[in-house]
């Protein structure tokens, strides 16, 4: 670990004001967005993670008919979540960005361990598996109902249902809930046994659920892609919505990370500029704002090189 508390790109240092203006010049920025992607895709299929194919796969099924009935109508999106981000013009809110975002996962945890020789399968698994064994120290004993949120396409969702059924005898309810209709379009396609109860399409500032209804929540890689005040909003929904000795765990981006401080430039300028609220999240106090929401902080711990998992619980 390293004594500087963010990196020198984020935030209000020289660098990233630089930075920054780099990525609002329009010609610079189209270019870098487009670079960023490529680095993904090729990363991707270097290592047997087969992005178009899968892109392909996913617009010959039955997805997009599936759009109505996900589509909460009532739902007014927030306008953080209306910007570009990810590449994407749209954001999330586009077939595109559905159907990437399973590789796009995949290829995220072989850039954990570049220097290890590990297929994309390892990787998500240790990724995964290191999250939820310090998710477990601090779980209830008894979990009866689960909810993801930010669950995207539903591989957090699924992983972690199947990390609670495995560990317990007593019966799993798993909810996913996201605010891009066609990501959980997706999701439930990926769901083929149906083993989650609902896939929702909602604010995670506003979910509708009700009151002391969760064991655990999580927040698996959503908050770096949010404004701090929305952040905020959603850690006081979320202890409304858990059982008094529930858990909200977050695993996300970690601004202590040496391996995310030390990226080459051309890295996190690509980072940067696919990821609009950088700044404010690597400046963010999460420690705080989750014991000002009402939580008690219990850990916050590296959980990989990249990555680091926050434990927080509702008091009794």
């Amino acid at each position: 670990m390293t004594n500087k508390l963010k990196p020198d790109w984020a935030g209000e240092d020289i660098l990233s004001r630089f930075v920054n203006l780099l990525i609002q010049t329009k010609p610079l920025y189209n270019i870098m967005k487009g670079q960023a992607r490529q680095v993904l895709i090729k990363t991707a299929e270097k290592n047997g993670i087969p992005w178009r194919e899968t892109y392909q796969k996913l617009d010959r099924t039955s997805v997009k008919s599936l759009l109505p009935e996900i589509t909460n109508k009532n739902l007014t999106y927030p306008e953080y979540y209306q910007v570009p981000f990810h590449a994407y013009n749209e954001g999330n809110l586009c077939w595109a960005a559905a159907f990437e975002a399973e590789s796009a996962t995949k290829a995220m945890g072989l850039r954990v361990w570049k220097g290890e020789n590990l297929t994309w399968q390892e990787a998500e698994n240790r990724m995964r598996g290191n999250f939820h064994k310090i998710l477990g120290e601090y779980s209830p004993p008894i979990v009866r109902d689960v909810l993801d949120v930010g669950c995207s396409v539903g591989i957090s969702t699924l992983t972690l249902h199947h990390y609670y059924s495995q560990r317990q005898q007593d019966p799993v309810r798993t909810i996913g809930l996201d605010l891009s209709p066609y990501m959980l379009s997706v999701a439930k396609i990926r769901d083929e046994k149906g083993e989650i109860d609902r896939w929702i399409h909602a604010n995670a500032e506003n979910t509708g659920l009700s009151d002391r209804s969760f064991d655990i929540i999580s927040l698996q890689f959503v908050i770096h892609e949010l404004p701090r005040y929305a952040s905020k909003a959603i850690f006081k929904e979320m202890l409304r919505i858990l059982r008094p000795g529930g858990i909200l765990s977050i695993i996300d981006n970690n601004p202590k990370s040496p391996v995310i401080q030390s990226l080459p430039p051309a890295l996190f300028v690509l980072m940067k500029s696919t990821e609009p609220w950088s700044d404010d999240f690597y400046t963010f106090d999460v420690e705080a704002a989750l014991k000002e929401a009402g939580f008690e902080h219990r850990i916050t711990t590296p959980s990989d090189p990249r990555h680091r998992t926050i434990i927080a619980v509702k008091p009794y």
